[in-house]
């Protein structure tokens, strides 16, 4: 047998997986390319941007310029992370081109993240780059905000087009991106930065919902989906009614988000010059061609959207369904899930207060499509405490509680049953639709009926707490 320690909670929990099991895990079963000099890497960039002029060569003296940026639940809090490492550079150009720094303001663009403290930016940006804009010139994105959210009606497909006015009327509008594995459309940055980070429930609702996310083509976080294909519509939708093209800053990252590579430019051709070696470092292909017929992972209480994550039952499932996509092209069309958590029923109300409400509701209806679709959801998504606390108590937005809804729902789309082992409050798992069972054992024994005696196991044991993840692909199955 293969012992295995999981997460679960706050602390570990190991297993025995029969000899034949699949272990994922870095330096074992993949490995990333070198990392590169982060400041020498983002020098260059800005030095030869693709499909846009240099900074230097926009900038002037009485131009507007917003760079906006991505918040603490991604890309590191080392000292040379993207973030950390582009702004400084690309305030140096733009003040080379004759800018004023008086003029350039920072957009912390979390889209219905909770807002970002002082103290957080503080941790991620740092005291030189804080001290240097804070206060009147580093700002939360703010998608209640009306005055400052301006809608474009719809693009071509039909998708809600909004963006923050800021970033519309800059003269100079930049994004940051990273980048890294995402199941939403294959890679946070690029145009998915965007239109998620600087828009609001009304533009995120077009994608982050069960039309997007149930369709085949969700599955195995590519960019060629339905999805990726919504992030570019509606950014150049976005450019279109803005009237310019807007200047990206990406950075490919390893698995401890390190940078592997930088391209600056037009967002669509940063993206051109990114994905390759992003696909090289995320798309993983195993030496197996028969498919895998139960995931086991486990759950940390805390991972990238904050403290409760592991036990918050939506987020949770969220997690899983994620999860599920990433793997999928290594597994048959209909697996068995083994989760480790103590969900325990902690939503962590301080930072996700529509969450309990939300999973209240939900499960007084058949499954996530008829409760999204209902008069509930929609009355929660737009309850005035909870909009009022996003904005100004550091909150999550209640409709992110409902497009998280989204990729639980997934689980009973796609997956024959998911076993929870260890949990401290089993009603929760029940009313969510999981097995709860008592230990690893029970749940090998269940899996086994429901698939075969003789089935074939997956485990990604750090998939929420090792890094930035990979994506799995049984031989020959990896895309191009």
């Amino acid at each position: 047998m293969k012992e295995v320690l999981l997460d679960y909670g706050d602390t570990k929990l190991g297993v025995e997986l029969p000899d034949s099991s699949l272990v994922i895990r870095y330096k074992e079963t993949y490995n990333d390319p070198e990392p590169v000099d982060p400041y020498e890497s983002t020098r260059k960039a800005l030095e030869n941007p693709v499909g846009h002029k240099r900074l230097k060569d926009l900038a002037g003296p009485d131009k507007k310029i917003v760079i906006g940026f991505p918040d603490r639940v991604k890309g590191g809090f080392q000292k040379d992370s993207h973030r950390r490492v582009s702004i400084p550079m690309m305030v140096e150009e733009l003040l080379a081109g004759g800018a004023k720094l008086e003029n350039i303001t920072l957009l912390c663009a979390m889209g219905l993240h909770r807002k970002n403290n002082v103290e957080e930016w503080y941790q991620y940006l740092g005291k030189d780059i804080v001290d240097q804009f804070y206060p009147d010139r580093l700002i939360n994105h703010d998608a209640e905000d009306t005055a400052n959210l301006l809608d474009f009606g719809t693009d071509e497909m039909g998708n809600k087009v909004e963006c923050n006015r800021y970033l519309a009327e800059a003269d100079i509008p930049i994004i940051i991106g990273h980048c890294a594995g995402n199941p939403y459309g294959g890679f946070s940055g690029g145009y998915k930065m965007l239109v998620t980070g600087h828009t609001g429930p009304g533009s995120i609702s077009s994608h982050h919902c069960p039309d997007t996310m149930y369709r085949d083509d969700w599955l195995g976080a590519s960019t060629t989906s339905t999805m990726r294909k919504q992030f570019t519509s509606i950014g150049k939708a976005i450019e279109k009614n803005i009237g310019k093209k807007i200047f990206a800053i990406d950075a490919v990252l390893d698995q401890h988000s390190r940078i592997l590579k930088t391209a600056a430019g037009s967002i669509d051709e940063v993206e051109k010059a990114t994905w390759p070696l992003a696909k090289e470092r995320t798309n993983i292909e195993l030496n197996e061609t028969e498919p895998y017929d139960i995931l086991v992972m486990g759950l940390p209480r805390n991972f990238h959207y904050g403290p409760g994550m592991g036990t918050n039952a939506i987020l949770s499932g969220l997690a899983m369904g994620g999860q599920l996509s990433r793997c999928w092209y290594a597994l048959n069309d209909d697996p068995v899930i083994i989760v480790i958590s103590s969900f325990d029923g902690w939503f962590n109300p301080h930072w996700f207060p529509s969450y309990e409400e939300t999973f209240e509701s939900l499960i007084t209806y058949q499954n996530a499509e008829d409760f999204l679709a209902s008069e509930d959801a929609k009355r929660i998504a737009k309850n005035y405490n909870y909009r009022w606390m996003y904005s100004n108590r550091y909150t999550y937005h209640p409709f992110h509680a409902m497009s998280m809804t989204s990729g639980f729902g997934l689980l009973k789309q796609r997956a024959k049953a998911v076993i929870m082992v260890g949990s401290k409050a089993p009603q929760y798992a029940r009313a969510m639709g999981y097995i709860p069972v008592e230990t690893f054992e029970e749940a090998k024994k269940m899996a086994a009926r429901l698939t075969d005696k003789h089935s074939r196991y997956l485990c990604t044991p750090e998939c929420f707490s090792g890094g930035v993840p990979v994506h799995l692909f049984l031989k020959g199955r990896k895309p191009e």
